[in-house]
């Protein structure tokens, strides 16, 4: 099973799904602004990616500099993408126990082989 969570405004997204489209796979679409990932779903995902919480931070983001994450920990970046999903790295892609960032989209692909 693939999932993408994607944001439809985001042109990444957009083109990421696209491309799974494209090449023959059917994702599961989570619109995840609307349908917000839990803590523990957030974690499961960085653990999946081997990075910690500050490298799926969108740093460009209002919420960002809002609620001054600049200098926060891990635990507070959680706390931060679980009310404000808009904070979280985008689309991102599930697909047998492994996951990738699309970015560029084309990164997702290696999910595949």
């Amino acid at each position: 099973m693939t999932t993408i969570w994607h944001n439809p405004r985001c042109s990444k997204s957009r083109q990421t799904l696209a491309l799974l489209e494209d090449n023959g796979h059917s994702p599961t679409i989570r619109l995840y602004l609307k349908d917000a990932p839990t803590r523990a779903e957030i974690e499961a995902i960085l653990i999946t990616l081997g990075m910690p919480a500050s490298q799926l931070l969108r740093k460009g983001e209002k919420a960002f500099k809002n609620l001054q994450l600049a200098a926060a920990s891990d635990d507070q970046i959680l706390d931060a993408m679980v009310e404000n999903p808009v904070l979280i790295e985008r689309p991102i892609v599930l697909h047998d126990g492994r996951a990738a960032i699309g970015r560029p989209p084309e990164s997702v692909l290696a999910l595949f082989n």
